[in-house]
């Protein structure tokens, strides 16, 4: 067994009109000035905003907003963030909004409290924080995980290159999940959430070597859970019970849990992804969607008895005669016709795009950041592999 360490600091209030109790959540964290950091219109025209605003003012907390945020969220907004956060000399950040608003608001807590560094250092990784103001988050959107997680994830116009960044010291003071504010989504963007919230377990759970049983069986019913209840809110989308086990499954596939003695994961598939999103601007959890299987397939032969186990234990798969590559391609395939259901993409070009061989290139050689590092565990991958895998997913 693997040693490994567990952290998972942030308090979760979770409920329906939770979001009402945001102003004494702040006010209890001994703050001056708080940014309330946002996404679309859609939380003014819900009433949200106006709940939480007014909460706060009960409160007797000062506050100021900024919306705009966008998925693949832009370093352009996190700058006007940090800017907006000193003239106004605030003090603590609170995300309304899913994994980008979430996401937006770590990296401007960076960028205030790290005056004299760029925040674009930490995510390009020639720096590492030495600070981060304090945050809270109202969670809209069950997928990214990031209001119990320790990473955030920008991408930069200049080049469109998406990179992460991973702290404790960012890890939210708490967050407040009603799972009613997820019933507006879109079919495509809760089946995009699902989709980021099962590989958020997946990348955990696919590594070549022996892991903790009880680690196992809690991401196993985790993935069970979110394709049931996926498959539940892609008919009937207010459903609180799906939306309450959805929104509770991104929090508990992203704080560590599903990663303890797995050594951290493989995260080759988010690697990937994260290139497709920098360069073509796709849903997250779609991209996802699309690579995953071409990397499965690509690297199924390293530990065929882990494909196999999640064949049988997440979709009943039996293995017969302990023929494991058998059961580990059937329980690929079984995975990739979940995403069809949900009518997510298991090719990019299912995403809407034709890529050239001359994209996947530069797509490979940004991944592998310029041919100086690998990524992967299950299988370490270099260039060659990104692209052979890039081939196969189009």
């Amino acid at each position: 067994m693997k040693n490994f360490e567990y952290f998972a600091p942030t308090k979760v209030i979770f409920g329906k009109d939770t979001e009402n109790q945001v102003g004494a959540l702040v006010k209890a964290q001994n703050c001056q000035k708080v940014l309330v950091h946002y996404g679309s219109e859609s939380a003014k025209r819900s009433g949200l905003l106006d709940r939480i605003f007014s909460s706060l003012a009960d409160a007797g907390v000062d506050y100021v907003s900024l919306g705009g945020v966008v998925p693949n969220p832009r370093l352009s907004k996190v700058y006007e963030g940090i800017e907006l956060s000193k003239q106004e000399h605030v003090d603590f950040i609170l995300a309304v909004g899913g994994g980008s608003v979430i996401d937006s608001s770590k990296a401007i807590a960076y960028g205030v409290a790290n005056p004299d560094t760029d925040v674009w250092e930490y995510f390009a990784k020639t720096a590492q924080a030495k600070a981060c103001l304090p945050l809270g988050c109202v969670l809209t959107i069950a997928a990214a995980g990031s209001e119990m997680s320790n990473s955030c994830v920008i991408t930069k116009e200049d080049g469109w290159i998406k990179r992460g960044y991973n702290d404790d010291i960012s890890r939210c003071q708490f967050a407040v999940m009603n799972p009613e504010l997820t019933y507006t989504l879109p079919p495509y963007q809760t089946a995009s959430g699902c989709t980021d919230i099962l590989m958020h377990t997946m990348e955990r759970y696919f590594v070549p070597f022996d892991t903790m049983e009880l680690t196992d069986g809690i991401s196993e019913v985790l993935m069970q859970t979110v394709i049931c209840n996926a498959r539940i809110l892609m008919q009937d989308p207010a459903n609180y019970n799906a939306r309450a086990e959805v929104m509770w499954a991104g929090s508990l596939s992203h704080n560590g849990l599903t990663g303890c003695a797995t050594l951290g994961g493989d995260w080759s598939c988010h690697q990937l992804e994260h290139e497709l999103g920098g360069m073509f601007d796709v849903a997250h959890g779609a991209g996802l969607a699309a690579v995953w299987g071409s990397w499965a397939r690509y690297v199924y032969k390293e530990c065929p008895e882990r494909f196999a186990q999640f064949a049988t234990n997440v979709f009943n798969i039996s293995c017969d005669g302990n023929d494991y590559e058998k059961t580990a391609l059937a329980g690929i395939a079984a995975m990739e016709d979940f995403f069809r259901s949900i009518q997510m993409p298991t090719s990019i070009h299912e995403l809407g795009i034709d890529v050239t061989d001359e994209q996947i290139e530069e797509l490979a050689y940004k991944c592998s950041f310029q041919d100086k590092r690998t990524i992967g565990m299950m299988k370490v991958l270099k260039r060659e592999d990104m692209v052979k895998i890039y081939k196969m997913a189009r």
